[in-house]
């Protein structure tokens, strides 16, 4: 079922975002009708919302870049060449000036968005039995306020981890404002309180049925999860994750089986067949990012910007029976991709949806929570359902479960979907880009070009960075004081 996508006058231009320069938010209207004018009912919230996961469809954000940017930064995925798409999120190469500026204008737009919605809807009158409705609405612009806050701050700022939140985040905004307004940042600590604020206040008012393309009570839970995690506040953690398995597993949720694993991914979600996809951007051949999304752009048959490292496949083939193999596309010996991102029946790979939230992820948050806490019989109770379900001869019944057991798991299981790199860096560990060899992999190696060595820790890499771009500025002043001297003509 698609999507609506109608956008009310007066709400932000939903295409066509970006920044750079002095330009640091664009929040031209697509209308020059003021705001307050064009949300008059709930329906034109609703219409708004529309909107708003429209945007969130872009290449920029949530259908492409905004994804692999956590994998093409890590250990598990590389950018198949220098020339590719992710190859400068693989590199690092770049600076505050010329990094993906792009990413924050997007989430800026789409909080922009939510803001609107916000700042309007306790106003609007309603019957009620429009209530749920109503709450439901606000719950949605407030969980993907939270979501934007949260993908913009670890993006943007370093870990909470690393200080308790001490340092740098983003500029919190809650109000309308305009695109020559610049407010300072917040620190990470203040950006985390707002995200735990939208989503704690989202959770209640969102509805636990399923509702495709939208999200619901259960992936703002889980998302919750994952916030607290970052934070390492994991008895919060935990509630978090078991109250959402709990009730998604009640409104009908599951665990793709075995079986259902290697092609479950194309399957249409529907309010009797739900599966294990909590959210998901629906794409359609008729409204997509197109060649730019997350299936062409990690397909072998499309732009083949990132495939898997030669050390994860080496991971993975520790046990092979693990049924995510099957998931692994290979381009003759030369490359393996994630094949993930599948497409609906009738539909092209750069038109395939892109789950955000699945069930797996709540599992997994639960169980590394439960090792965080000392609970190893929780720990056991979340991880054995993963574990069985790659491969039912497998089992960690018995065992003691440590935290770089459910953080391989994660690997293994969230692979291509933008965990890995945040995974380490909120874990205070290290990205070690080995290289290995494999005649099933056989052109596939790191890029050696930049300051990428092996086992290279990431704190070491970015002093690396910094020096690099330091010396290259001191290059060009010098460039061009030789220039000006070369234009002086003697008289």
């Amino acid at each position: 079922m698609k999507i609506l996508k109608y956008i009310t006058l007066g709400v932000v231009l939903i295409g066509g975002m970006t920044s750079c320069g002095n330009d640091w938010l664009n929040l031209e209207p697509s209308t020059s009708i003021p705001t307050d004018t064009s949300i008059k009912v709930l329906s034109d919230i609703e219409f708004t919302l529309n909107g708003i996961y429209s945007e969130m469809q872009s290449s920029d954000a949530y259908s492409g870049r905004l994804i692999y940017y956590g994998d093409a930064t890590g250990d598990d995925m590389q950018a198949v060449s220098s020339t590719k798409r992710c190859a400068n999120y693989y590199r690092f190469n770049w600076t505050k000036d010329s990094g993906p500026s792009t990413h924050w204008s997007v989430l800026y737009s789409i909080i922009t968005s939510c803001n609107i919605i916000l700042n309007k809807i306790d106003e609007i009158p309603y019957e009620e039995d429009e209530t749920d409705y109503r709450n439901d609405l606000k719950g949605q612009a407030l969980a993907i306020r939270g979501l934007a806050y949260f993908d913009l701050t670890r993006i943007f700022g370093y870990p909470y981890t690393k200080d308790n939140g001490a340092s740098l985040g983003v500029p919190i905004i809650l109000t309308e404002t305009d695109r020559f307004n610049k407010p300072a940042r917040a620190t990470v600590a203040e950006c985390y309180d707002r995200v735990v604020d939208d989503l704690t206040n989202a959770c209640p008012l969102l509805g636990e049925e399923f509702n495709k393309g939208k999200i619901n009570r259960w992936a703002a839970m889980t998302l919750l999860s994952r916030v607290y995690l970052y934070m390492n506040k994991n008895e919060l953690a935990l509630a978090a994750a078991e109250d959402a398995i709990k009730g998604a597993e009640s409104n009908g949720y599951a665990l793709w089986t075995n079986e259902e694993y290697p092609t479950a991914w194309s399957n249409d979600a529907s309010a009797t067949h739900p599966g294990e996809v909590l959210f998901e951007i629906v794409n359609e051949t008729t409204d997509s990012p197109g060649k730019e999304s997350m299936g062409y752009l990690s397909s072998k048959d499309g732009y083949d910007d990132i495939c898997i490292t030669v050390s994860f496949y080496h991971l993975l083939q520790q046990d092979p029976d693990d049924v995510r193999l099957k998931l692994l596309i290979f381009d003759k010996t030369k490359y393996a991709y994630v094949y993930k991102y599948q497409p609906q029946e009738g539909e092209n790979i750069e038109d395939a949806n892109i789950p955000l939230i699945r069930l797996s992820e709540t599992y997994l948050n639960a169980a590394e929570a439960a090792v965080k806490t000392n609970d190893n019989d929780k720990a056991v109770a979340y991880l054995n359902p993963i574990v069985r379900r790659a491969n039912p001869d497998n089992s960690v019944e018995g065992e003691t479960i440590t935290l770089d057991r459910v953080l391989t798991e994660r690997r293994k299981e969230l692979v291509d979907e933008g965990h890995r790199m945040f995974d380490v860096i909120r874990n205070g560990m290290t990205v070690h880009r080995v290289d290995e060899t494999d005649s099933n992999l056989a052109s596939t190696e790191h890029i050696h070009s930049i300051w990428i060595m092996t086992g290279i820790s990431t704190r070491l890499f970015f002093l690396f960075q910094s020096m690099k771009w330091m010396l290259i500025r001191i290059w060009n002043r010098i460039r061009d004081m030789v220039i000006k001297t070369d234009l002086i003509t003697p008289s």
